[in-house]
């Protein structure tokens, strides 16, 4: 019996003693378990971004296109009579007036011509004289009855056809005059000679059509472009009130812009681009456009009262169109849906849900994403533009 009781009394110890060691060892483990949690996220920092205010006011309407440097005036010199070239009294790419030598041609033979037709034409106004003196005589014999009428009349036709056949002496010694003059071939233009392919010696005939070279005036000149159809009744208007300005620069980077009037409307769209050539003159005394140089066309008929710009470079492209962030009061991040107008230099005309002053990001805009917390450089100086 007493062996029983010890038996049961060490059973009930060891219970005693296992259930405080697993009370224990949890309690250990529930301590480690919290030490070891993570501590609370710190807040993300602020995206560093640079602001721009949306701007409301007068925004001119700008035309872009390509053109084309034209010249109002090329004259293509060509001979006028047969003959060898013997001076040449200019170089290419010379300026030249109105009647300047540019050549002079052979003409010994036209002088032998002429030297001929002037003998003949004395020869012809001797017999003009006899003619005449016949038929004063044969006048004064009718009336006194010494000669018939029919000698009379015979008299005065022989005048009649010397007199004639003088002035076309004349006539031929004034074209063989012609041709000589034609000889010495000048300027009909002011302007810049082109390549001149023939030189002293070459042999000119008229009847080959060819060319010696050309002048082409410098100034004023023309610029041909062309734009969309869309934009003709602007055109139409700014012709009308004459207000349509219009400016041309080369692509150099250092090129200077020229500044000149729309004189042309072409009457007919092309129908298989959807475009009307217009044609612009420059003052170019300076010679800063230049036949068949390509330039950049800009085209302001009128200015856009109350138009909303902001920076061009805030503008974003996603899936749903375009996009821009602005930075609230709070320093948030906010994504405004915005629609395109057009672009005048580095800003943008634009139709969305924005006020003026409000702050557009431009620098850091790719970063943010809306309700992004954002805060403004400091480091840098803030770049504000204006149209106005």
């Amino acid at each position: 019996m007493r062996i029983r009781t010890l038996v049961f009394g060490g059973i009930a110890l060891a219970l005693i003693g296992g259930g405080a060691k697993f009370y224990l060892d949890h309690a250990a483990a529930l301590g480690q378990a919290a030490s070891s949690a993570p501590a609370p996220a710190p807040a993300a920092p602020r995206i560093p971004v640079t602001t721009e205010p949306a701007q409301v006011g007068s925004v001119p309407i700008e035309i872009l296109a390509n053109g084309i440097v034209t010249p109002e005036v090329v004259v293509t010199i060509r001979p006028r009579v047969d003959g060898q070239i013997t001076q040449v009294h200019v170089r290419e790419g010379n300026l030249v007036r109105r009647g300047d030598r540019l050549f002079t041609l052979d003409s010994r033979f036209n002088q032998a011509i002429l030297a001929q037709q002037e003998a003949q034409l004395s020869r012809d106004r001797a017999l003009l004289a006899r003619a005449q003196a016949d038929a004063v005589r044969y006048q004064s014999l009718r009336g006194e009855g010494f000669a018939a009428q029919q000698r009379f009349e015979q008299a005065q036709a022989d005048a009649a056809a010397a007199a004639a056949t003088v002035r076309a002496d004349e006539a031929l010694i004034q074209q063989t005059r012609l041709n000589i003059e034609f000889a010495t071939i000048v300027a009909e233009a002011d302007g810049r000679l082109g390549a001149l392919p023939l030189q002293i010696g070459s042999f000119m005939r008229l009847a080959e059509n060819v060319a010696l070279g050309t002048i082409t005036r410098m100034d004023p000149m023309l610029v041909q472009f062309s734009v969309p159809e869309r934009w003709l009744p602007e055109i139409q208007r700014a012709m009308r009130t004459n207000t349509a300005m219009v400016t041309a620069r080369a692509e150099a980077a250092d090129a200077v812009p020229a500044t000149g009037e729309l004189i042309f409307v072409d009457s007919t769209v092309d129908t298989t681009t959807g475009t009307i050539t217009l044609k612009a003159r420059f003052e170019n005394a300076d010679f800063r456009l230049w036949p068949g140089q390509y330039v950049q066309v800009s085209m302001v008929p009128r200015a856009e009262q109350n138009a909303l710009t902001i920076p061009s470079a805030s503008l974003q492209t996603g899936q749903n169109g375009r996009f821009i962030f602005i930075l609230t009061g709070d320093g948030t991040a906010r994504r405004r849906p915005m629609e395109l107008v057009r672009i005048i230099g580095d800003r943008a005309v634009v139709r969305g849900e924005l006020a003026a002053g409000e702050r557009v990001i431009v620098e850091g805009a790719q970063r943010v994403t809306d309700g992004s917390r954002a805060v403004e450089r400091t480091t840098a100086p803030q770049r504000v533009t204006s149209l106005n």
